[in-house]
C-alpha cells in the first residue's frame, strides 16, 4: 500500500447499553484518552474524542486497512474491558453505532463539536441529538 493514499474522515456515535450513565465523568477523559490509544495501535487516528456519561463521539481518521465494523467492534470491545477494569462493575456499550462521513471542510467543526459535548448536553439529550442528526443525514431513526 506504499502508493495508497486516502482521506476517509469518520464521525463515530455510540450510546451505553440502554443509555445508561455509565461513564463517571472523573473517568471520561482517560477513557477517551485510551481509546485514542486503542486507535493509534490499530494504525487509525483519532482526532477528536468526547462524550458524556451516556455516550460517546469519536472522530476517527481511517487506513485503508480497517473496516469501519472492524474499527467499531475493536474500539468498543477494548473500552468495554478497560472500564470494566477501572470500576470493578460490568460495562458494555450498546450493540450499534451512528457513523458519518466528514469533508475535511467541515472537521474543525465536528472537532469542537466533539469536544463540547458537555455544555452542548445541557441542553439537549443524547436521544434528542442522535434523532435531529439522523434526520440531518435522511436516516430514518
Amino acid at each position: 500500500m506504499k502508493h495508497t493514499h486516502v482521506s476517509v474522515r469518520i464521525h463515530c456515535i455510540f450510546g451505553t447499553k440502554d443509555r445508561q450513565p455509565l461513564v463517571p465523568d472523573d473517568l471520561q477523559s482517560r477513557l477517551w484518552q485510551f481509546l485514542g490509544g486503542i486507535a493509534r495501535r490499530l494504525e487509525m487516528k483519532a482526532i477528536a474524542v468526547g462524550g458524556t456519561r451516556d455516550h460517546l463521539h469519536i472522530l476517527l481518521l481511517l487506513p485503508p486497512t480497517i473496516a469501519l465494523a472492524e474499527a467499531m467492534q475493536k474500539l468498543k470491545a477494548n473500552s468495554s474491558r478497560w472500564m470494566h477494569e477501572q470500576t470493578g462493575r460490568p460495562f458494555e456499550w450498546q450493540e450499534g453505532y451512528a457513523a458519518f462521513s466528514v469533508s475535511i471542510s467541515h472537521t474543525d467543526a465536528t472537532v469542537a463539536y466533539i469536544l463540547n459535548q458537555r455544555s452542548h448536553h445541557a441542553r439537549r439529550g443524547f436521544g434528542e441529538e442522535l434523532a435531529r442528526i439522523l434526520s440531518r443525514h435522511r436516516i430514518a431513526a
